[in-house]
């Protein structure tokens, strides 16, 4: 077996695909989460060869101690949607932690996945941050690889998702300039084949590499492909020199699921044009990699299968339950008995939000979410990753998951504009009669002030609709799940099966 390398970022979108290609190369893989939990549903972490340690880059020690008997490490960490307008700063100071760490680790290389752009007076704050990092990773003499990329497609990434919002959503489009700056997009399998493949070329080691597919198109050139592999008619597109990158933010969260934090600096850097200038990936790397059609295709093939495995949502870091003791929180408890067991009241638990609905009151929930974009929050477009399956510390809807125990309980965090904090838990008992289930909800809300006890007051009055509908829904899927007749095996599916 290959030695261990050591990845940053497990938790995010590129580095949660990662793992398993290493894996599949051979390498056993050492995961360092500031939440571990976050790993727990990922299939790839019952593998033997891979270990999770709990820490935080701003503990230079504490991951000097975690590297020890590593000689690669990939750093695949960003700042942009937890540190907002500061994430720049934020992120150089992690990398200079990082870096010293590495350098007392006695660490052989360092891999980066850096950004395609180059360098001058135009180049937006985003790149100039990720070329930042690049030499903030490499200041204590630990050779650094950088993979540069423009663009990644791929299911699930914040790229490709406001692209295809953007084209499912507006026939007609205003837009700024951008739209006609080239860029030199990447399939997310290609930036894991080159990542992994760097790790067996010595000569990778020290050096900047640029990547990308064999297309170099305009955005507008994006849009329009990514109507035809929809099966949409042409997309208008009007240019205006009028968008800033802060209005063309906006704009984009207001039609897309990415956060203006994210949007801002993503619209910065679409000015600038990102193309191969370098062909040295392909001399020490040689691969063909897929078009931008082939990327996008597969991207929906994903999407519509529901093998969509990392969502750019999930990446970053999770608040932590919030201390209900003291002070006023106001609760709104209900409880229903069920006649299932917990296995199928908990499936029907775990198919509120995105596509599913929330069984009952949707227009309310559909009206809020509108209301809650309005005001830079979420809102209810970012749906979820999987129509079934929900996973610690994911995005639902405009809630975040901060607690699953399966076939137990379900706790979601709001992240909504609110003036004050709320929580949704569902709790899960066995009854005295052992065919049902009690199942508990609990709304908690501790408000903000005046404003927060206002806010209270006004949509409790739509708790029996939203809340009690919801449980109404939620027992007559479970008994319906629970009194389905098993299905009937082949006869040869029969004889395997014993």
């Amino acid at each position: 077996m290959k030695k261990t390398v050591f990845v940053t970022g497990a938790t995010g979108y590129v580095g949660g695909r990662l793992v398993p290609a290493l894996l599949e190369a051979g390498y056993a893989v050492r995961c360092l989460a500031r939440e571990p939990r976050k790993l727990d549903a990922r299939i790839w972490i019952r593998d033997p060869r891979v270990t999770v340690v709990q820490g935080d880059l701003s503990d230079s020690a504490q991951i000097a101690e975690q590297l020890q008997g590593c000689d690669n490490a990939y750093y695949l960490v960003h700042s942009m949607e937890v540190s907002g307008a500061s994430y720049a700063e934020r992120d150089c100071e992690l990398a200079t932690l990082f870096a010293e760490a590495a350098a007392k680790a006695g660490l052989k290389r360092i891999i980066y996945l850096g950004g395609l752009g180059e360098m001058g007076e135009g180049l937006s704050k985003h790149l100039v941050s990720r070329r930042e990092v690049e030499a903030r990773l490499g200041s204590t003499g630990v050779p650094v690889t950088t993979i540069r990329a423009a663009m990644i497609i791929g299911s699930g990434s914040a790229s490709f998702e406001i692209l295809r919002y953007l084209v499912e959503r507006l026939p007609v489009m205003i837009t700024p300039r951008w739209v006609v700056t080239e860029s030199q997009p990447v399939a997310i399998e290609d930036v894991l084949h080159w990542l992994v493949r760097c790790l067996d070329v010595p000569e990778t080691a020290g050096k900047a590499l640029e990547i990308g597919g064999p297309d170099i198109l305009t955005y507008r050139d994006l849009m329009q492909i990514m109507a035809e592999v929809l099966g949409l008619p042409r997309r208008i597109v009007v240019t205006v020199p009028v968008l800033t990158p802060r209005l063309s933010s906006l704009w984009l969260h207001l039609v897309t699921p990415v956060s203006t934090r994210i949007a801002r600096p993503l619209a910065e850097g679409l000015r600038n044009r990102v193309v191969v200038n370098d062909p040295t990936v392909q001399r020490l790397m040689p691969h063909t990699a897929r078009t931008v059609r082939e990327a996008i295709q597969e991207a929906l093939r994903q999407t519509e299968a529901n093998e969509v495995n990392t969502h750019w949502s999930a990446a970053g870091a999770l608040p932590g339950d919030p201390e209900w003791a003291g002070g006023t929180v106001f609760t709104d408890r209900r409880s229903i008995l069920v006649r299932a067991d917990r296995r199928a009241v908990f499936a029907a638990v775990g198919r509120i939000g995105g596509g599913n609905g929330w069984y009952a009151g949707d227009v309310l929930w559909r009206i809020r979410g509108w209301i809650d974009t309005l005001l830079g929050g979420p809102g209810l477009r970012r749906g979820r990753r999987h129509p079934e399956q929900l996973e610690f510390g994911e995005a639902l809807d405009f809630w975040r998951v901060v607690g699953v125990e399966r076939d137990r309980s379900l706790s979601l965090l709001a992240e909504m504009k609110l003036p004050g904090t709320a929580m949704l838990q569902f709790d899960l008992t066995p009854d005295v009669d052992a065919t049902a289930t009690r199942l508990t909800m609990t709304a908690r809300f501790r408000p903000r002030g005046l404003a927060g006890i206002l806010y209270w007051y006004a949509v409790q009055p739509f708790h029996h609709l939203a809340f009690g509908g919801m449980l109404d829904g939620i027992r007559a899927t479970a008994e319906r799940t629970a009194s389905l007749p098993e299905p009937v095996l082949p006869a040869a599916a029969v004889e395997g099966k014993q």
